[in-house]
């Protein structure tokens, strides 16, 4: 039996570029994902899997802030938008009072911000959506090592995530929606914003932008959520198609 390969897991940021071959870019490395949307962590779920990273996921701030209480993850990805709070306000504890403990880095599909989750201390911001290998595994293995590895064949992959978690994530909107839940600063329309971005709807991202400033435009916007889930059809059901 051959031996084992001379690696050890990664004790922080910063561990050895220099890795086994036949292992994954990112194998061993820990990873808390601080996201709301099941479609998104459904993306992350499978780029990390492709990648080796071992990952956590926490759906608000107070959930992050209990696991980060246990253990401290090589990497926190926090998106910017959560249900109680903004992930802004995370950041700046991580990178305040545990500077270089574990690298920040922030996420969201509004683009605008990277430059308040930049002041917060993030060491970079991940637009989304994160639906590409080669981006996700070049942006992490840069702020752990500080270098840019060369694309490999696998990490030209772009992923697609489930559409279930998708529908999930239309249902819980349409139904905050329906019943006047908008949350802190309008959370559920930006919430919209972000489901529709990952998914290349510029249709529902324009209805949810005019919803945010206009009570007329909600009713409009929870009838484009319907027409939504139900083009989704039942995800449960059987494809004639597939082998019996």
């Amino acid at each position: 039996m051959p031996s084992p390969l001379p690696f050890s897991l990664p004790a922080g940021p910063g561990f050895a570029a220099i890795r086994p071959a036949n292992l994954l870019p990112l194998s061993g490395v820990t990873m808390l994902a601080v996201e709301d949307s099941r479609f998104a962590s459904e993306a992350l779920r499978l780029l990390c899997q492709r990648s080796g990273v071992r990952l956590r996921r926490a759906e608000t701030l107070a959930a992050a802030r209990r696991h980060l209480a246990v253990y401290r993850p090589d990497v926190v990805l926090v998106d910017l938008g959560l249900p109680d709070g903004n992930g802004v306000d995370l950041i700046r504890e991580l990178t305040k009072h545990d500077a270089g403990a574990c690298v920040v880095l922030a996420t969201s599909g509004d683009p605008d911000g990277w430059s308040g989750a930049m002041r917060a201390g993030a060491a970079g911001f991940l637009e989304k959506p994160l639906d590409s290998l080669a981006g996700f595994q070049s942006a992490v293995l840069q702020h752990l090592t500080g270098q840019v590895p060369p694309p490999a064949p696998l990490a030209k992959q772009t992923i697609h995530p489930d559409t279930q978690a998708l529908q999930d994530d239309l249902i819980h909107a349409a139904d905050m929606v329906a019943n006047g839940v908008l949350g802190p600063k309008s959370y559920v329309m930006n919430f919209i914003r972000g489901i529709a971005r990952s998914c290349h709807d510029t249709a529902l991202e324009g209805a949810a932008a005019q919803a945010q400033t206009s009570d007329a435009a909600l009713a409009g916007l929870g009838h484009i959520l319907q027409q939504r889930i139900r083009s989704l059809g039942d995800p449960f059901a059987a494809n004639p198609s597939d082998p019996l």
